[in-house]
């Protein structure tokens, strides 16, 4: 059998396996240095689009070259995994936290999942060396995902694809398996600037998001008392923010996980404006137990609650 023979059945098996460990997309990409993306990065640290998110202007270089994450790395194998809840939290007489964060903290979901794969890859082909990534890591995970043909990159900065829309996660097994590559998909947004004109804080310029601008990182990355520029402006809510994702015409055709750990819990269903308010630390410990709002903490929480509020 050929090399090019082996390597194609070895690029169909993952992309097999992949779809049998339950994610939605598999692509492909050689591991190489993302030379594209090298003056753009640089660009939005400069203009300080990152504000006080020192992590992202740490370890430039292992951003845009995956050998240096894991040497002796041929592959970026992008997957993505749906987390379009089948029911929302309701929008009356309540406060808000994105979709993503209704279950329980899909880094530990997700990863447990990536971990699965990599046993059934082991099992199939043999001594198999890589990493797994789950929004961790230096790893710029939307550039991989587009680069790997699994959606195009959108105005509002999100990965998009054409059946699904943009409520995925995105995770990546960096490995030393040599893999046939997937070309990068279209840019299908067109004159469309729906999340553009929606965001209530102008964060948004076509393809790119100026971080220090963004509700998701007013309600969970900074630290400091939110500034009173933006007062009036966060629209209810309270933990991240699904704007730009809402109204994009591409989730018209979002489907519904089936993933039972993601659910959100009844009592969370049942919220309304009064009960955040009034929200306490032993409440808070058991609604969020094993969930990514555990990020912004208590404290933050209950900030956000605050500034929020003061538009009630």
């Amino acid at each position: 059998m050929s090399t090019a023979t082996i390597i194609e059945s070895r690029t169909a098996l993952v992309k097999s396996l992949a779809h049998e460990a339950g994610f939605d997309y598999c692509g492909i990409s050689k591991a190489e240095f993302l030379e594209d993306q090298a003056p753009l990065l640089e660009e939005w640290l400069k203009a300080g689009r990152q504000g006080k998110m020192g992590y992202l202007e740490r370890n430039f270089d292992k951003r845009l070259d995956p050998t240096l994450l894991v040497p002796g790395a041929k592959s970026v194998v992008t997957l993505l995994y749906n987390h379009y809840p089948p029911e929302a939290l309701p929008k009356e007489d309540n406060f808000h936290i994105a979709r993503y964060a209704y279950g329980q903290d899909y880094h530990k979901v997700i990863k447990e999942k990536m971990r699965a794969l990599m046993e059934m890859i082991q099992e199939q082909v043999g001594e198999v060396e890589g990493r797994i990534f789950v929004d961790s890591a230096p790893v710029m995970e939307r550039s991989w995902a587009q680069k790997s043909g699994t959606g195009w990159i959108g105005k509002n900065s999100l990965l998009l694809t054409k059946e699904s829309g943009s409520y995925f996660f995105i995770a990546e097994l960096i490995t030393d398996l040599e893999l046939n590559p997937d070309g990068p998909m279209p840019d299908y947004c067109g004159t469309c600037t729906k999340c553009i004109d929606s965001c209530p804080t102008e964060a948004i310029t076509p393809y790119q998001v100026d971080g220090s601008r963004c509700i998701s990182y007013f309600t969970i990355e900074l630290r400091d008392e939110i500034p009173d520029e933006v007062k009036g402006k966060f629209e209810n809510w309270i933990f991240g923010c699904d704007i730009c994702q809402e109204v994009c015409p591409w989730n018209r055709f979002a489907k519904h996980h089936q993933e039972s750990k993601f659910l959100p819990d009844e009592e969370l269903l049942s919220m309304n404006i009064s009960d955040w308010q009034n929200l306490n630390l032993e409440s808070y410990q058991r609604l969020f137990k094993g969930s990514a709002v555990k990020r912004a903490k208590y404290e933050g929480l209950k900030r956000n609650i605050e500034f929020v509020s003061r538009d009630q």
